[in-house]
Formats: structure tokens, C-alpha cells, sequence
């Protein structure tokens, strides 16, 4: 049997893969994966990747010439179910042959220009592994995750908008002078006018569906959440009660999703514990900008419930730049309130300053913008967690940052210019 003969050796390299930062996984991966099948590049489509959905290794002409829209469209077509298959990719204007894994939480794969198989069911069960390893680290949101999250958001519509505008602009400025009819040749004018339309039709479509990949609507959001609670609370004495948003079809960036979810599950777990509370309501509201949740639960409530409910979900709020709110209601002991916006922090230019900052500082940096934790950028650098917090307080200074958050979102900027 083939999953019964991993070898120490292998067993080791999946252990440092695991242990990777999320952003470093692709390289781990490939590397992982290259007895088995070799591959020229290889992209990864997941719930999560260092904050965002696509991340890729190898070949660097394979990552300038991809579209994230067309890895996007090969996953949707793949389907669902745990399995290898051969298909093509368009990369840089040629369909490149491509080896699909689907993975059982439905992740994608994508191992380019793909040699022979030599043995496919450990292939499948090495990505089934680092898969679930990154939805786990994606749905327990932890509010360094969250930042991170909310700042590449930012950066990818930033980064939309900008190509918009451009490619707009450009297209516009061929068919003014159609337009204005300079042309001999009608019909060359107007085959010429055509394209432009269409093209700025296209662009326009685009745009849509670049803004809907990493988004759902706050009703599957909700539906996710009561799944996972019904599970947690089978074996609970109480009753919870759950009222979902009234229009269900608003879109919801998914780390906003996961950080609502993330919050109302620690708190609910935290006070199924209390023998005082029998009964407990889980509502949520969404208003097109803001995400509104309501807990509420029959418990003592008082300060000390206060301040251990606003503990559990102050961090991954704060991470997501919401707000938290704490009542005491009669009937009801506690309410947690807390409003999440939808839209992510703004992004602001920042290539002179990013320019003045020293090596071992770039180095904290890259780290940084990979979501990796203070204890991991220490581990990796070989220095102290202090002098960490050091190295980051000065590239906050340097930036001009008020928080971690928008210092990643400015050094990701960069890289993205």
C-alpha cells in the first residue's frame, strides 16, 4: 500500500513544510512533490495563502504570464471531488499542459508542464495534508492572519483599480479618434470600434469577477457558522438560537467571514462552560459596507463576563479594524455587539521609504509580508524575539505605519509595482 511506505526521510521534509510560513509553502511543496512528478512550476489555490488565494513557485515567466481569473475558472471547472487529472492552462498567450490535485476540502493544485506519476496516491495524500494544514490556519483566524489579510485585500483592489483606470484610459484614447470619424475607411473604422467596446466590455467583466474571488455572500457565511456550532454544541445542555441576515445575497470578503466566524465561536464555546447560561442567540446583519453581529446569552453577566467576553474577540476585531461593544440586557445577561466593515484599509505609496530601509530590516520585512509571527521571523533570523520587535518598530517609523497591518500593505504594494 503506498500510504503505508512514507519513509522517515519524507516524513521530515512534509514536518518542515507544515512548519513553513504560509507564504514559504509553495516552495516547501514543490520541493516535496518533485520525486514523484517532476513539474516546471507549480500554483496553489486555496481558502488561504498568506492572507490571500493564489501563490505560486518555479518558473517566474509561468507567474507573469498566468491569470489568476483563468487558475480561478480551471478550479471551477474541476469540480469538487479529491483526484488527480491532466488539463491545459493559459499562460502567456499558449495553453500549457497542467496536472490538476483536488484536494477533499476542494483546494487546487497546479503542477505545470507535468512528467509521469510515479506514484499518485502519496502525490494525493501529501496535498490533502498541506491543504487542510492551511484551512486550518486560515479558519482559526488568528488576528495576525486577519491583518494580514485585510491589507493584501487592500492591495489587490488598489492594484485592480489601477489596471482598471489605465487599460480604460487607453482604450479610450483609440476611440476618440474613431470616433471623430478621421478615418478613410468606414468599415476599418468600425470593425476598430468593435474591438474597443468589447475590450472595455471585457475589462469590465474582469474587474467583476476579480472583486468576487475571494468573497461570499453573508448567507453561505452564516449557513458555515451554524454547521460548525450545531457540531460544537451537540452535547450542550442549553438552547441556541440562530436568526440569519434578513438580505442574504450581500457579498462578504472571506477574511472578513472567517473573522466573524472565528469571534462568535470562541464566544460561544467560552460560555457553553458557564453552568449559569442555559440559552444563548447568534444573529447576524449585513448592510452592504458593515457586517453586524449580535451574541446574547441568559447568563449572571456583570464586569467579569465583560471583560472575558471582550478579551475573546477584541484582538481578531481590532485585526479587521471593527468595532466590539458589551451590554447587559434584561432577560438576557450578556450581549457582545460587534460591526466588522467590508471594505479594506486604504493603501498608501511608499517606494522612497521602503528604499531606506536597512538589510537586516528587509530581511524582518519580507518576513513580515509571508504572515510569519514574531516568534517565527526570530527562529528563521536567528535573533531575539525584542530585537524583532525592534527591527518592526523601526520599519513602522520608517513607513510612516500606524500598525503592522499597514505596513504590510504598503511593503506588498511594492512588490506589486
Amino acid at each position: 500500500m503506498d500510504r503505508a511506505t512514507l519513509s522517515d526521510a519524507l516524513l521530515h521534509q512534509l514536518y518542515e513544510v507544515l512548519a513553513s510560513p504560509l507564504g514559504s509553502i509553495g516552495r516547501g511543496l514543490s520541493e516535496l512533490l518533485t520525486p514523484f512528478v517532476a513539474h516546471s512550476a507549480l500554483v496553489l489555490l486555496t481558502a488561504d495563502v498568506s492572507g490571500g488565494r493564489l501563490q505560486w513557485w518555479g518558473d517566474p515567466t509561468i507567474h507573469q504570464g498566468m491569470s489568476g481569473l483563468a487558475v480561478d475558472r480551471l478550479r471551477s471547472t474541476s469540480g469538487s471531488a479529491e483526484g488527480i487529472r491532466r488539463a491545459f492552462l493559459h499562460i502567456d498567450d499558449a495553453q500549457r499542459p497542467v496536472l490538476q490535485l483536488v484536494a477533499r476540502n476542494g483546494a487546487l493544485l497546479l503542477l505545470v508542464d507535468p512528467g509521469p506519476v510515479s506514484r499518485p496516491r502519496t502525490v494525493t495524500d501529501l496535498w490533502n495534508i498541506v491543504s487542510l494544514h492551511v484551512q486550518e490556519r486560515a479558519d482559526e483566524a488568528a488576528p495576525e492572519y486577519l491583518r494580514h489579510a485585510r491589507s493584501t485585500a487592500g492591495v489587490r483592489l488598489l492594484a485592480l483599480n489601477e489596471i482598471r483606470d489605465e487599460y480604460s484610459a487607453t482604450l479610450e484614447g483609440v476611440l476618440g479618434p474613431l470616433r471623430a470619424g478621421r478615418l478613410s475607411d468606414a468599415s476599418a473604422r468600425e470593425a476598430a470600434l468593435n474591438r474597443s467596446v468589447a475590450g472595455l466590455d471585457r475589462l469590465r467583466a474582469m474587474s467583476g469577477q476579480a472583486r468576487t474571488l475571494a468573497q461570499e455572500t453573508v448567507t453561505v457565511a452564516f449557513a458555515r457558522l451554524k454547521d460548525e456550532l450545531r457540531s460544537a454544541a451537540r452535547y450542550w445542555h442549553g438552547q441556541l438560537e440562530f436568526i440569519g441576515p434578513s438580505c442574504g445575497d450581500h457579498p462578504v470578503p472571506d477574511e472578513v467571514a472567517r473573522g466573524a466566524r472565528a469571534v462568535v465561536q470562541r464566544v460561544i464555546l467560552s460560555r457553553m462552560e458557564c453552568s449559569e447560561v442555559s440559552r444563548m442567540r447568534v444573529q447576524w446583519e449585513c448592510d452592504g459596507t458593515q457586517l453586524l453581529i449580535d451574541l446574547r446569552d441568559d447568563g449572571a453577566g456583570g464586569a467579569a463576563d465583560a471583560e472575558a467576553l471582550l478579551e475573546i474577540a477584541r484582538q481578531r476585531v481590532d485585526a479587521l479594524r471593527g468595532q466590539v461593544s458589551f451590554t447587559e440586557t434584561s432577560g438576557w445577561g450578556a450581549e457582545l455587539s460587534v460591526i466588522l466593515p467590508l471594505d479594506p484599509p486604504p493603501v498608501r505609496p511608499s517606494t522612497a521609504a521602503i528604499a531606506g530601509l536597512r538589510p537586516r530590516e528587509m530581511q524582518v520585512a519580507k518576513l513580515l509580508t509571508a504572515g510569519s509571527r514574531n516568534r517565527t521571523i526570530a527562529h528563521e533570523l536567528g535573533i531575539s524575539e525584542n530585537t524583532v520587535k525592534f527591527h518592526i518598530s523601526r520599519i513602522l517609523r520608517t513607513l510612516n505605519a500606524n500598525s503592522r497591518a499597514e505596513a504590510i500593505a504598503a511593503l506588498l504594494s511594492e512588490q506589486r509595482a
